[in-house]
């Protein structure tokens, strides 16, 4: 049964070393992060899943241990997803940048397990896997990794689009109320045409915190470089 869940944003520059001299700006964002695994942590789970968006070859599993690097983005910077032989495959970005925050917080405390989504898959395949993810042990945590639009402004990697702000107010009212029914309900076609790469994850939490009765908190909402970002947990 799912005891907790993280939600947290997943840009490479969370990293200081990559942001490099824009690091500051988003030291809020990175405070928020390490109180939200503060409650994945106070839970003691029997097991920690790491959800984050990838694209090929980084979706599916990642066992414990499985290696990640920021080299790709200018800092010699690689991490692990907790202790444990290396995998195979490397990381997909939003799972490193898990790894980051996870090392940053000193996480020692459940094993872990990470796994790569998709940002087209369909709602029901996310909640559907959500469901047999609060299933895996008595008590589960997740770490959900993903942002929210990326098209708050002109200078937005998604450029402007009046649709955003409004799309990213729904998902922090979901993410910050733990309401699994409104987040089920965010419409993936248009979450894809703003480049909320979140969406997926988010619907994955959904379905493993059917049942659970967990309440939300929003930490964090802002929208650094017009992409949101939101931090939230739900315990």
């Amino acid at each position: 049964m799912l005891v907790a869940a993280a939600v947290c944003p997943c840009p490479p520059v969370l990293v200081p070393e990559v942001a490099a001299g824009a690091a500051p700006e988003l030291d809020a964002a990175r405070a928020a992060c390490a109180d939200a695994l503060g409650v994945l942590a106070a839970a003691r789970p029997d097991l920690l899943v790491v959800v984050g968006p990838a694209e090929q070859p980084g979706r599916g599993v990642f066992p414990q241990g499985s290696r990640g690097t920021f080299r790709g983005f200018g800092a010699e910077v690689d991490v692990r997803l907790g202790s444990g032989a290396a995998g195979e495959r490397e990381l997909p970005p939003s799972l490193a940048v898990a790894g980051w925050l996870l090392e940053r917080t000193g996480w020692a405390d459940a094993p872990i397990e990470g796994l790569g989504v998709g940002e087209p898959l369909e709602t029901e395949r996310c909640v559907r896997t959500g469901r047999e993810i609060a299933g895996r042990a008595a008590r589960v945590a997740m770490l959900v990794m993903g942002d929210a639009s990326a098209c708050r402004t002109l200078k937005a990697p998604g450029y402007l689009d009046e649709r955003a702000a409004p799309f990213d107010a729904q998902a922090a009212r979901a993410l910050g109320a733990a309401d699994i029914e409104a987040i089920k309900a965010l419409d993936a076609d248009l979450a894809y045409q703003l480049k909320a790469a979140g969406r997926a994850p988010w619907q994955v939490l959904a379905g493993a915190a059917e049942g659970a009765d967990l309440a939300g908190a929003l930490l964090y909402d802002d929208a650094p470089y017009g992409v949101c970002y939101l931090v939230a947990t739900w315990s």
